[in-house]
């Protein structure tokens, strides 16, 4: 391998990426209704087909009809709407929130989207035809009342895929660079000819097939129907230059993606057909590229050794394209959006790190694609650096330089811990060295794996809370009956009680999401997707339906932080120190620190005027017996003053403080608080560890919260952590805001110290710099070796925001003025002024380090 990348030096974009991008920025995104009328139109013409053939007649209608467009300066062709940064709708998946949501699309605080009267008008009577026919129903036909009312309660939502596609997923790039879809026909037709006609599940195997052989040959025909625009295009062009783009652009499209790519150039286009047509089948986000650096470079190689092509040319296609990703995009429900906001699509693109054989795997392209998204500036793809031992220090400078931009990438991934938690849920050693990264964190082996990752956001805090309350939430009785909190002598006995309320809710949570991939199943299987991963093909099935050869699903515990500091805080000031006591904490926690009035004791107390002591007792047997909200303790210690003083405000103000800082907190590397969150987050991942998934796969946790953590907070209650109800919870594995406040290396050992070896579905640790600590040569050195020393304590990912908190408030006053500015949400990076303020507020008030 040549070694011309030690010297790589960045570079300019041309002014054609400028022109690009700018096009991008001006507009406002916009809803269009052509693909819903289209599947629609397939469905009703196909009504008695299996479902398989249903979806692939339905895809190849869709391609064969839907509008093409070849936008000015383009050299990347293939479009998913009309519009730049338009979204398609896809009623099939859900519908009627969409339906509801109508009249205030454009009036947003997050995720603004236009939508005409037209529009509208289209959609509502498409969705008369899928009325009772979609995926979201039958999930919920499918679900027990016990799991819809734990959502309900904010315990947990599996509102990813439950209103739409599946999405996360790296499909086989490579295979497709190699053979071409004619190729891949043709080894399913090898297939259907060598198969046992006397096997029971053949039909449903061949109908599967022939799908697969319809939506390959319908992209095939998407292709060159570019190719024809093209050449139209150049014989009206007045300009030379581009006539004869437009030309070689056709070229590219009447080859690729039917045929093997011969150039990088052909490469480049053949992939983009496949990334577009992925999201036009189905809109389930992070459809990842991964590993791009190593699949795209034998092809770069090739040309700049025969001279075909230039670095400056090469450079200007990867950018080219890195524009295009930013063109996909989706609309979700407003709730969603508090979830997932700043558009966000995850197409996580992964570079450097050991290849298959355990050799460094760095190269050229490495560098060229964190050039790309030097050059852009734009959020998407989601730059990844995967980093081991032997990572080359000029590859880890580079990338901490492209950190000081401040957009948030690269994140920065662990070798040495992703490999052998990979190889631990059963995947091969070269399998796990070849692993790449899904949307935010999230590790597999592309290609091969059907990960079900982000299936769902479970709610630790929420369960904490629900353990303090016994099972209860508000009047209802959510949970099991694991003791009143107050009636607790030690605390063992409260963490025996967070087991079992952990064991409960986690069973409903696979509830959930186990109805939801049945469905998937039954509805909306994706053939042209599946035919990109093994070993679909060779089980005859749909991934929806088992066909990969790794099968997961990975539900993230949210409020790692919060957890482990509310037991620190309950154990030390509780139960160790006796400084506060269960009553005084629950009455705290009850009226939120004294925000919302008098906990319902109180309240029945107060209202006495002049009565004696038996008749206060009576009040309490009441509140034990009949209304389950007080403890025998508290029965047995009734003050015999009639005038009983249960605290005031002020009190309880007093209660948060102690609570705030009277025990340590995750994230300054104290050994008591951090034991304690890991074992929060264990109770969480050993639960999750033990089901299955309808595919035969396994579920394995994560902990990370995309931004989440924000409308889970406002779903939770007052936390013993000091935490007022409805804030934000903490972010992914990352300390509580404001709590970390002996520097970044303490608070990186603090999040070292959990097992992230377990959560194999990915972590996430967000950090905030001010920009004056990576200023010059020994900034980017200090972020480098900063990396190198976390992942020597088995850290899994590590990301960072390079900005400073005077700039991100000026935004949110002048968003006119910021209009470019990415940040790092969560596992993703967005444009700031596009998110909903309360994620923007949780950004702001992350602590902001220095070295």
């Amino acid at each position: 391998m040549s070694e011309a990348w030690r010297q790589f030096s960045s570079s300019i974009p041309s002014p054609r990426i400028e022109r690009l991008t700018d096009g991008l920025l001006s507009v406002t995104p916009e809803i269009e209704a052509e693909r819903a009328l289209l599947v629609t139109e397939s469905y009703k013409e196909t009504e008695a087909a299996p479902i398989n053939i249903r979806r692939a007649k339905a895809l190849e209608k869709i391609l064969s009809k839907m509008n093409i467009v070849i936008r000015d300066n383009e050299l990347i062709v293939g479009n998913l709407t009309t519009k730049p940064r338009a979204t398609q709708i896809f009623p099939e998946f859900s519908n009627k929130w969409l339906l509801e949501e109508f009249e205030t699309l454009a009036k947003r605080k997050g995720d603004v989207f236009l939508i005409s009267e037209e529009a509208k008008q289209n959609l509502r009577e498409v969705f008369q035809y899928w009325d009772g026919k979609t995926v979201n129903e039958l999930a919920t036909e499918f679900m027990f009342t016990e799991t819809k009312e734990a959502m309900d309660a904010g315990v947990f939502t599996v509102g990813n895929y439950y209103f739409n596609g599946v999405g996360h997923i790296s499909v086989d790039y490579d295979k497709v660079l190699k053979k071409g879809f004619n190729g891949i026909i043709a080894e399913v037709e090898e297939a259907r000819a060598k198969a046992d006609k006397s096997d029971p599940d053949y039909i449903k195997k061949d109908q599967f097939l022939l799908a697969v052989v319809i939506t390959a040959k319908a992209v095939i025909n998407f292709a060159k129907r570019f190719a024809e625009e093209a050449r139209t295009l150049a014989n009206k062009s007045l300009n030379p230059q581009r006539s004869e783009e437009l030309l070689r652009i056709a070229e590219n499209c009447e080859w690729v993606p039917a045929n093997p790519a011969r150039s990088f150039y052909e490469a480049m286009q053949s992939f983009w057909f496949v990334q577009a047509v992925i999201q036009i089948e189905s809109n389930g986000h992070s459809i990842s590229p991964m590993r791009f650096d190593q699949y795209m470079y034998p092809y770069y190689e090739k040309d700049i050794a025969s001279g075909k092509i230039t670095k400056e040319e090469a450079q200007e296609l990867l950018d080219c394209l890195w524009v295009k990703f930013n063109d996909v995009n989706k609309v979700r429900d407003e709730g969603s959006t508090k979830a997932f906001g700043g558009y966000p699509m995850f197409q996580n693109l992964i570079v450097g790190g050991q290849d298959a054989s355990g050799k460094d795997a760095t190269n050229e392209l490495t560098f060229m694609c964190l050039e790309a998204t030097a050059h852009i500036k734009l959020p998407q793809p989601s730059i990844s650096i995967r980093v081991w031992n032997k990572t080359p220090d000029e590859l880890l400078l580079k990338s901490a330089e492209i950190s000081r931009l401040g957009l948030g990438m690269p994140a920065y991934y662990n070798d040495e811990v992703v490999i052998p938690s990979l190889v631990a849920r059963g995947v091969s050693l070269s399998d796990a060295r070849d692993y790449g990264i899904i949307g935010c964190v999230e590790p597999q082996k592309g290609g091969k794996t059907e990960g079900w990752h982000d299936a769902a956001f479970f709610n630790m805090a929420k369960v904490l809370e629900l353990t303090i309350n016994n099972g209860m939430a508000g009047d209802q009785q959510l949970g099991p009956k694991t003791g009143e909190f107050t009636s607790f002598t030690a605390f063992d006995q409260f963490m025996d009680a967070f087991r079992k309320q952990m064991e409960y809710f986690v069973s409903l949570l696979v509830n959930a999401n186990n109805s939801v991939d049945l469905a998937h199943g039954e509805r909306a299987p994706l053939p042209f997707l599946s035919s990109m991963v093994e070993d679909c093909i060779g089980k005859g099935k749909s991934l929806q339906e088992g066909g990969a050869y790794y099968n997961f699903t990975g539900p993230q515990g949210v409020g790692v932080a919060n957890v482990g500091d509310s037991l620190m805080a309950i154990k030390k000031l509780v139960f160790d120190e006796k400084k506060i006591t269960l009553r005084d904490l629950k009455d705290a926690l009850d009226t939120n620190f004294g925000d919302q009035g008098q906990s319902a004791v109180e309240r029945k107390l107060n209202s006495i005027d002049d009565i004696s002591r038996e008749a206060v007792a009576e009040i309490f047997k009441k509140l034990l017996l009949e209304e389950n909200k007080t403890s025998l303790d508290e029965l047995k210690n009734v003050n015999s003053n009639i005038n009983i003083d249960l605290g005031t405000k002020k009190d309880k103000e007093y209660v948060r403080q102690m609570l705030i800082n009277g025990a340590p907190k995750f994230g300054n590397d104290i050994d008591e608080v951090d034991d304690l969150a890991r074992e929060g987050a264990l109770i969480y991942c050993r639960e999750v560890e033990k089901y299955k998934n309808p595919r035969g796969g396994q579920f394995q946790p994560g902990l990370y919260p995309v931004s989440a953590n924000v409308p889970m907070g406002a779903a939770t209650g007052a936390t013993p952590d000091g935490r007022k109800a409805g804030m934000p919870l903490a972010d992914g594995v990352s300390p509580v805001s404001g709590r970390d406040q002996t520097g970044p290396t303490a608070a990186m050992n603090s999040v070292a110290k959990l097992d992230h070896y377990i959560a194999s579905n990915g972590t996430l640790f967000n950090q905030k710099f001010h920009p004056s600590a990576l200023e010059g040569q020994q900034g980017l050195e200090n972020l480098s070796a900063v990396v190198r020393s976390f992942f020597d304590q088995k850290g899994l990912h590590a990301q960072f925001n390079v900005i400073s908190r005077e700039m991100l408030m000026e935004a949110q006053e002048n968003p006119e003025k910021y209009k470019s500015l990415v940040v790092r949400v969560a596992g993703y990076s967005a444009h700031f002024t596009a998110l909903d303020k309360s994620i923007q507020d949780d950004i702001i008030e992350r602590t902001e380090h220095s070295f």
